[in-house]
């Protein structure tokens, strides 16, 4: 069960008892909290789940949605603050990686919480990142990269109401995407797991391997079968290894 909340960025699910950690999930670019449903109650009674409600979809639909990364870490770091009673834990997928990143790095320094683990997935680290135009092109030209990518249900594309409704956050998206410069990055107080799909057309097993100079507390790659969207395929095979991994934070 989702659990109501005093921040509109935030999807809880409840837990039996009081949580021993929290995870926080952060979605793709055009993706939305509701990515994350399944996970809700996927890793125990005393681990508590959160997506995060990014503006202009969902609940949120009738928002702008925002096109600077930074900025949504910032927002997304002061909502948490609230939640850090017990230790946190961070996954982000794609897009969501990079804010995982910004939003361990804010607590950090601006707060004094140290996260007890970043999870980023199908994600480039910040100095391995490649630029790009902000200006991605046309509808047609967006539509065609989701596509590519998978992980968007291509009915709904199809469906011109429906494609109307989405595609303002996914060139929002994008465009947050592409002015998230390269950068050096900074380390992290933290361990770090990187994951991809072997099949990934854009990030290769070594690409996300860079994420490890940046964590000095330690560093781990799990590949699984499939593209950039692994995770749904391979759901239960993920689950399980964020399971064990969350089971170790004690």
């Amino acid at each position: 069960m989702a659990l109501g909340t005093d921040s509109i960025w935030l999807r809880r699910y409840a837990t039996a008892a009081p949580p021993r950690l929290r995870l926080l999930c952060l979605p793709h670019a055009g993706g939305s909290a509701g990515f994350f449903h399944s996970w809700g109650h996927a890793f125990g009674e005393d681990v508590e789940v959160m997506a995060v409600r990014y503006p202009g979809r969902q609940e949120r639909i009738a928002e702008e949605p925002w096109t600077e990364l930074e900025e949504l870490a910032a927002a997304v770091a002061a909502e948490l603050t609230p939640y850090t009673d017990t230790p946190l834990a961070l996954f982000g997928h794609s897009m969501g990686a990079t804010l995982a990143y910004e939003i361990a790095l804010i607590l950090a320094e601006r707060h004094g919480i140290a996260p007890a683990l970043l999870m980023v997935s199908a994600r480039r680290a910040p100095h391995l990142l490649t630029p790009r135009s902000a200006a991605f092109g046309t509808d047609e030209d967006i539509l065609a990269e989701v596509k590519r990518l998978g992980g968007t249900d291509s009915a709904l594309l199809d469906d011109e109401d429906l494609r109307e409704l989405v595609l303002p956050s996914i060139r929002a998206d994008f465009t947050a995407v592409a002015r998230y410069a390269a950068r050096e990055g900074r380390p992290l107080g933290c361990p770090v797991v990187g994951y991809v799909g072997d099949g990934d057309p854009d990030i290769t097993p070594d690409q996300v391997a860079g994420w490890a100079r940046l964590a000095p507390r330690g560093f781990d790659l799990k590949v699984l079968p499939g593209g950039h969207f692994y995770l749904m395929d391979e759901r239960d095979a993920l689950l399980q290894d964020i399971r064990a991994r969350l089971a170790a934070q004690r």
